[in-house]
Parts: structure tokens; sequence; C-alpha cells
């Protein structure tokens, strides 16, 4: 019997699958899409330790996303120490620590399910400058190239990437930003001046990442959400509790922020539709004709493996999801 791209993707992508054989699934095209999507390391440790018989999934299949799955392991322990070196003595600042880098302790239950390509971080912005400063000493040089994503700077020793963020919510939502720094928690193993968004901000952060790249970029983001919006279940970490869908709608509100979270857990809603009936309460209650534009551009195409791609006035859109 025929299995889905999708479906592969279920499956692969629980930290519990369910058994039985994906003999029919379209490995050509899993695979490759699998490891550009940052999903090969967890795809991998499934059918090698979880699936009886590696679910009948062909040796050459299992070999690449071995393969991926060992380099990841390896990449994420050395990107990772090499940061808490030269950050563990830093004293005196409160420096948060964003997206991979926070939660591959956090949410996943091996570090190298989830690949770090890169170290985001979130700072005061009179802090930006002094910490690019801090991180030269240790061998960090600014990027050449204009920063993306929305940074203010990306620094990097060659290996590792940091991109610094500051004002995330832009220079008029300030206040919102402080509250970020307020309720963060503490990233102890990294030293005094290294913390993590509390679990609601964490959330919306995503969003909004999701929002600012037009929903084009690696589907282990859906992952990270997936984890934030259950409780990270499988962990027993700073992320291991319930939402508070309350104060999750009152933040994304005052953040500008509504349609993000909308399009973010309706497309996660479709991605895993076990999750759908528990995410409703969390969805903002946008007007009908923008909920319907917003499934037709974005959540739809964003749903299926390869469809979405930039649509007319994409940039426009992206504004429109990010308040700005």
């Amino acid at each position: 019997m025929a299995i889905s791209l999708i479906d592969t993707f279920r499956v692969l992508a629980s930290f519990d699958p369910p058994r039985g054989s994906l003999r029919g699934a379209p490995w050509e095209a899993y695979v490759d899409w699998a490891i550009a999507q940052g999903l090969a390391p967890l795809a991998s440790y499934n059918l090698e330790y979880r699936l009886a018989g590696g679910a009948d999934a062909p040796e050459w299949a299992r070999d690449r996303l071995l393969s991926i799955y060992s380099g990841s392991v390896n990449d994420n322990v050395m990107k990772l120490v090499n940061f808490k070196r030269c950050v563990d003595e830093l004293e005196g600042r409160q420096l948060l620590i964003m997206g991979g880098a926070a939660f591959a302790d956090t949410l996943y239950p091996h570090v190298g399910f989830r690949p770090v390509l890169e170290i985001s971080m979130l700072l005061r912005r009179m802090d930006v400058d002094a910490f690019a400063g801090y991180l030269a000493q240790h061998q960090f040089r600014p990027e050449p190239d204009e920063p993306a994503h929305g940074a203010v700077k990306v620094v990097s020793d060659g290996r590792t990437p940091i991109f610094l963020y500051a004002d995330v919510l832009g220079a008029e939502r300030r206040t919102e930003v402080q509250g970020i720094f307020e309720r963060a928690k503490p990233m102890k193993m990294y030293g005094p001046s290294i913390f993590r968004p509390d679990l609601e901000d964490a959330v919306l952060l995503v969003c909004l990442e999701q929002a600012r790249e037009g929903y084009q970029m690696p589907w282990l983001s859906y992952l990270d959400l997936r984890e934030l919006m259950t409780g990270a279940t499988s962990m027993g970490s700073v992320y291991s509790r319930p939402v508070n869908v309350a104060v999750l709608l009152e933040r994304a509100k005052a953040w500008r922020l509504e349609r993000a979270l909308y399009t973010s857990l309706s497309i996660l809603a479709r991605l895993f539709p076990s999750m759908a009936e528990s995410l409703k309460p969390a969805l903002p209650p946008l007007r009908r004709a923008t909920r319907e534009l917003l499934e037709r551009l974005v959540v739809i195409p964003a749903s299926e493996p390869g469809k979405m791609s930039h649509v007319r006035g994409s940039e426009r859109l992206r504004r429109l999801l990010t308040g700005q």
C-alpha cells in the first residue's frame, strides 16, 4: 500500500512512532526532503531504534539518514560546548538564547534530534555591540554580508554563526520586549548571563520567525512549535507545563502577532491532525475574511511538503502577519 510523503513525515517526526511497515513510503522523495527540513536525525533514530526492522525502509535510505544523525550529534555538541566556553564566565548581563539552541535540550529527548545550525540571541540594543566585541575575543568575527532574518549583527568563528537580535517586535514595542527579558528563565549551564524565553514568549517568537520567513523555513520549526504547544511532555524541562492560553492570546494581541499565531497554529493542526482540537482555544479570533485569506495564501500551501512558494504581494503579507 502506497504511503504519502506527509504520512511518512508524521510517523518519523513522532517521539513515539506508531508500529508498522513503511515499505510503500516514497523514500526517494522523503530522504532528500527530510535532510533539507532538518528532520533526518529524528527520522533515523526512529528507524534504527524505535521501529522494528527499520519499518522495512530500504537500506540505502537508512544509511543516509543515519550518517546525518551521527553528524548532527557531533556538530551540536561541538557548537554548544564551544559556545559555553565563550560565555560561561560572562557576568552582569542578561542575554537570551532563542530557537534551536534553546530547544535542543528542553524539547527533544536527545540533543542530536534537533540540529542547531546557528545560535540566535535576543539582546537589549545597548548590549549588541558590547557582546559582539566580547565574542571577537573568542574568534567570532562579523559576517561580511548584510545581516539576514532581521538580525542586527551576525558573527561567526567559521563554524557557528551567531545571530544577534534587538527590538524584535519593532522599536515602538520595546516595553513588550522588556517583558520578555523580565520573564526569561536562567540557562545555568551557560553561566550567569545566559537566559531563555518563558514558554508563552517562546511560542510567539517561533511564530514571529515563521511569519518573517514567509513560512518558507525548515519544517523542524513546526516540531519546535508542536512540543512547545504540548508542554514538552517527553521532557522534564522549563517548557514542560501546559501553555497558558489566556496569557498567550493576550500577549499575541499586545505584540500584534495574532495573525502569525493563527497561521502557525493552523499549519500545525494540518500537519498533526491529532492536535487540531486541542489547538482551537489558542487560535486568535480573527475576522472571517482574514482567516480565509490566510488559509488560502499561507496555511494550505505551507502544509504540503514542497508546495510553499512566495505568493504575489508576499512582502505585504509578511508585514501583515508580523504587525509591521
